[in-house]
C-alpha cells in the first residue's frame, strides 16, 4: 500500500506542477465566470439582423391592415430587427396569385410568403406559411408574424361573436408568482424565471461535472501510460513496484487531480450563480453522494482506460477502443432532460443501477429531488463498487502483460487469453 500511495503522490505532483495544468485549472474558472457575466448582460444588448420581408395574401380581406399595424408597432420597439410587410392582393385567380408569391420567394424578393384562407375567421381555414431556403436568422421574424396573424384572427372572431376583446384579454391574463417556502412558517421567497431555470439545470450540472472529470482526467491516464511506455520509463518503474501497484497508484493520483479540478469548477460555478443574485439549493447530502459516485465512477472507467493504454502504443490507437466507452457515457447525457422529468420512472431507476452509467444517473436523480430510498442508493453503490473491484482485477491482468508489449496491438483473442491466465 505504501508504494501505491507513493506512486499516487508522484502522479499528482508531476501533473499539478506543469504549466499546462495550472493554466487550464485557472482558465476554466475564469471562463465560467465570463460566461455567467456574458449571459447576464447579453439580454441587455439589442442584437440586430437585416430586415425580413414578408409577403401576405389575405383572402379574407379583413386582416391585412391589422397585421401591418402590428408589424409597425414591432418595428418601433425593435429598430434593429425590422419586419417589412408587403400585401399581395388576391383576385379572381387565387392560384395564380399564390404562384406569384412563391416565385417572389424563389427570386429572393421575400423571406416568407403567407396565405390566409378565406374561411379562417368563421370556419376551419388555416394560415399557410411558405419559405424558400429559410435561414435561422429569419425564423424569429416568421414566428412573430404568425403571432400577429393569430391575434388578428382572434380579434375578428371576437367581433363576429360579439365578444369584448378587452374582456377576453382580462380573462386570458393569469399572472403567476412562483414562491419557494422554507421550513419556518414565515420563510418564503419569490422565485424569478432565472431562478427556476437554474434549479432545472442543477441536476445536469452535477452530471456534466462527473462526466468531464471522468473523461477529461481519463484522457490523462491514457497519455501518461503511453508516454511512459514509449519512453521505456515504465520498465524502470516496474523494477521497483508491481504492475498492479503502478496501475493503482496512477488511478489514485489522477483521481485526486480530478477531485481537485471538479471541486474548484463546482465552487466557482456556484459562486458565479450566487454573484448574479440567484440562490442555489445544494445540500451536504447531495455533495456527499456527488463525491462518492465520482470516485467510484472514476475508478471504474480509469481502470478500463489504464488497460486500454497498456495494450496501445500511440494515442491514435486508443481512439478505436475509446469510442464504445464514450458512447456509453453519452447515453445519460442525451437523455438527461427526460430523466429529470421522471426521476422515479422505470428508465431512470434501471439506469441508476447499471454500473457503467449509474455514476451519472444517480446523482442526477438525487439532485432532481427524486424520492430515492436509502435501499436503492445502497444497491446502486454496492453494484458500482463490485464493478470497480471486478474491473480493477481484469484491468490489472491486462496491464501486467500489455504494459511491456511493443509493436502490433494485441487482438481481442490474445487479451482474452491474458484474462484466463492465472
Amino acid at each position: 500500500m505504501r508504494k501505491i500511495i507513493e506512486i499516487a503522490r508522484r502522479e499528482y505532483i508531476d501533473t499539478v506542477k506543469t504549466k499546462t495544468f495550472l493554466i487550464s485549472l485557472l482558465f476554466t474558472p475564469v471562463l465560467i465566470v465570463g460566461i455567467g457575466f456574458f449571459t447576464s448582460r447579453i439580454s441587455q444588448v439589442e442584437g440586430g439582423r437585416p430586415p425580413v420581408r414578408v409577403v401576405v395574401t389575405d383572402l379574407t380581406t379583413q386582416l391585412a391592415s391589422q397585421i401591418e399595424t402590428a408589424m409597425g408597432k414591432h418595428n418601433q420597439s425593435n429598430p434593429k430587427r425590422q419586419i417589412l410587410f408587403e400585401s399581395l392582393a388576391a383576385n379572381d385567380d387565387a392560384n395564380a396569385i399564390e404562384e406569384q408569391g412563391k416565385a417572389q420567394l424563389r427570386s429572393g424578393g421575400a423571406e416568407a410568403y403567407i396565405v390566409i384562407d378565406q374561411n379562417i375567421i368563421e370556419g376551419t381555414g388555416k394560415t399557410h406559411v411558405y419559405t424558400y431556403k429559410s435561414k435561422p436568422t429569419t425564423m424569429d421574424a416568421i414566428w412573430a408574424v404568425e403571432e400577429f396573424i393569430r391575434n388578428a384572427v382572434v380579434a375578428q372572431r371576437c367581433k363576429v361573436q360579439n365578444i369584448s376583446q378587452k374582456l377576453l384579454d382580462e380573462i386570458r391574463n393569469v399572472p403567476v408568482e412562483r414562491v419557494e417556502i422554507g421550513a419556518g412558517a414565515n420563510e418564503q421567497r419569490v422565485q424569478s424565471q432565472n431562478q427556476t431555470m437554474v434549479k432545472m439545470m442543477v441536476p445536469f450540472f452535477f452530471m456534466f461535472m462527473i462526466y468531464m472529470g471522468i473523461i477529461g482526467i481519463g484522457q490523462q491516464m491514457l497519455s501518461s501510460v503511453i508516454e511512459e511506455k514509449n519512453s521505456r520509463i515504465i520498465e524502470m518503474l516496474l523494477s521497483a513496484v508491481s504492475p498492479f501497484e503502478l496501475m493503482a497508484g496512477k488511478i489514485l493520483g489522477l483521481g485526486a487531480i480530478g477531485l481537485t479540478i471538479v471541486g474548484l469548477w463546482t465552487t466557482v460555478s456556484c459562486c458565479s450563480v450566487l454573484w448574479q443574485g440567484i440562490s442555489v439549493d445544494i445540500t451536504g447530502k447531495l455533495l456527499f453522494y456527488f463525491v462518492v459516485y465520482y470516485i467510484l465512477g472514476f475508478l471504474l472507467f480509469s481502470s478500463l482506460l489504464a488497460a486500454i493504454g497498456s495494450v496501445c502504443n500511440t494515442l491514435k490507437e486508443t481512439q478505436e477502443l475509446m469510442m464504445p466507452v464514450i458512447l456509453v457515457m453519452i447515453i445519460p447525457m442525451i437523455a438527461w432532460f427526460k430523466l429529470v422529468q421522471s426521476p422515479d420512472g422505470i428508465f431512470a431507476r434501471v439506469l441508476s443501477l447499471v454500473p457503467p452509467v449509474s455514476p451519472l444517473v444517480m446523482p442526477l436523480r438525487i439532485s432532481a429531488g427524486s424520492n430515492v430510498g436509502i435501499v436503492e442508493i445502497l444497491a446502486s453503490v454496492g453494484l458500482l463498487a463490485a464493478s470497480v473491484l471486478l474491473m480493477m482485477w481484469l484491468a490489472g491482468k491486462i496491464f501486467r502483460t500489455g504494459i511491456l508489449m511493443y509493436g502490433k496491438r494485441p487482438s481481442l483473442r490474445e487479451i482474452s487469453r491474458w484474462l484466463r491466465a492465472t
